[in-house]
């Protein structure tokens, strides 16, 4: 017996096969490599179809599918939201993977809360029932779970929180992504990389080497370690957002642990110990002084783990039911 889990990111596609205690017996990952709308959907449904052949020809059979996405979706009808996939704007998911799925049932889920779930059954979130997952990559998104349950808002859009306000006065470059995230997410610490640059006359540091269109957190992250004077300037101003970020959450959520994650976090681990400093200027002093701060144990399987374990609670869902 084993589950499916699936976690659709941004450029790719991983999928993995979990035991019941969680150990992974098979795992794979495709690049989208620029997809759109129903060519995402037909990937997905073809690896579900392939790995569920392979399972039967061993003679494991899968009980239970799990689906990370990078967006929305809508539990009432099982449609998805996804911003970075054109034509994802409500699109069949459930729909289209049940066509294919034989019976067994699907669960999907964003990937905020497949992260901290993913953290909470195998990760440094264990046993914790109020925690959250800070996910900073292209983008910047919360899963937080409270009292043991996901937070989900009344449109399922809670923890969005790259559109948290931190600045003032309002910027229209905020529109698009949110005030947090248009310069601390990854994409947004190019961009703000690429404003400075253009508007920085006697620089001669390391990131000319780079055309700024080119330019990438990673090569910031980079040009930091070799004391570059820009890429001290943005690091430092994403430090006190993630700062700010954190003490709000701490003051609003009272969690046990927050969870750094996503691919910023990665380079951007060794700035923890900076982001505490600064979160606990602006935290609610109790709670500040109890929260535990850290990095993912997961790395960039915490949202495969989430979907095996949405896939493993909707079994046991399931078997509660018939009892």
């Amino acid at each position: 017996m084993g589950v499916l889990a699936i976690d659709l990111g941004g450029t790719k596609l991983a999928t993995a096969v979990f035991s019941p205690d969680g150990e992974i017996i098979m795992k794979n990952k495709l690049p989208l490599a620029k997809k759109e709308s129903a060519e995402v959907g037909k990937m997905i449904t073809t690896e579900v179809e392939k790995i569920l052949q392979i399972q039967k020809a061993t003679g494991e059979v899968i009980n239970s599918i799990g689906i990370s996405v990078p967006g929305i979706c809508r539990q009432e009808d099982g449609t998805v939201w996804v911003p970075n996939i054109p034509g994802w704007d409500a699109y069949p998911l459930l729909e289209e993977v049940q066509s294919v799925a034989a019976g067994i049932p699907v669960t999907i889920d964003n990937d905020r809360a497949c992260y901290i779930l993913g953290e909470s059954w195998k990760g440094n979130a264990k046993g914790c029932s109020d925690a959250i997952f800070l996910a900073v990559g292209t983008g910047i998104g919360a899963g937080i779970l409270i009292n043991g349950n996901i937070l989900r808002g009344a449109n399922d859009i809670a923890g969005a929180i790259g559109w948290m306000a931190l600045e003032k006065p309002y910027n229209h470059n905020y529109k698009d992504c949110g005030c947090f995230e248009s310069t601390a997410s990854g994409e947004g610490i190019a961009k703000l990389t690429r404003s400075i640059l253009q508007n920085t006359t006697d620089y001669t540091g390391m990131l000319i080497q780079t055309s700024a269109e080119e330019i990438t957190a990673h090569n910031v992250f980079q040009a930091y370690d070799e004391n570059d004077t820009i890429a001290r300037e943005v690091v430092q101003h994403c430090i006190e957002s993630w700062g700010m970020a954190i003490a709000n959450l701490v003051s609003l959520f009272n969690p046990k642990k927050i969870i750094l994650g996503g691919g910023v976090f990665g380079p951007a681990i060794k700035f923890i110990p900076a982001i505490c400093i600064e979160a606990k200027k602006w935290a609610q002093p109790v709670g500040m002084q109890k929260v535990e701060i850290e990095a993912t144990a997961l790395g960039n399987h915490a949202g495969l783990y989430g979907a095996g374990f949405l896939a493993l609670q909707k079994i046991n869902k399931l078997d509660a039911s018939h009892e």
